[in-house]
């Protein structure tokens, strides 16, 4: 009898409960590394859906005010492994408005705590510097126990 409740409360905890652990798949292609991280931290694919992904990688000429213009080879295989390890669910995958991590409504909840002036301190510079207060952002590791704040 106790086993019917000990096995899904060990698959509960198994489970990861929010976009505290991401994981940035092993698969990821190198040019995602040394196209994307050039500029800004190599995102997890995890925290947006296909169709951001598909947004993203079509406009790269107009990405986010800077042209990322990319071959066609490698902007395919970028491509192609976004949106396979792309969000699947419903609350990492709705639709971020202007294509944004930064303007979904899980990021925003989970940072809502953050005061404005705190996105505007030299070593945080923006929402999307994940790496400034996550250290183990890079490798889609979000965990707030972890959260380290620049005091400046």
């Amino acid at each position: 009898m106790k086993t019917y409740f000990l096995l899904p409360l060990l698959a509960l905890l198994a489970m990861p409960a929010s976009a505290a652990k991401m994981g940035m798949p092993a698969d990821a292609p190198k040019s995602y590394e040394a196209e994307c991280a050039s500029c800004h931290m190599a995102y997890p694919p995890g925290l947006l859906g296909q169709k951001n992904w598909q947004n993203i990688m079509s406009g790269l000429d107009k990405h986010f005010g800077t042209d990322a213009s990319l071959d066609p080879k490698a902007q395919a295989e970028i491509t192609q492994w976004l949106i396979k390890n792309a969000a699947t669910k419903e609350k990492y995958s709705a639709l971020a408005p202007e294509n944004r991590i930064t303007k979904t409504s899980w990021f925003i909840r989970k940072h809502d705590e953050v005061r404005a002036d705190v996105w505007k301190r030299a070593g945080v510079k923006s929402p999307a510097n994940c790496s400034a207060c996550h250290a183990d952002a890079a490798k889609g590791n979000f965990d707030e126990d972890r959260v380290r704040i620049p005091a400046k």
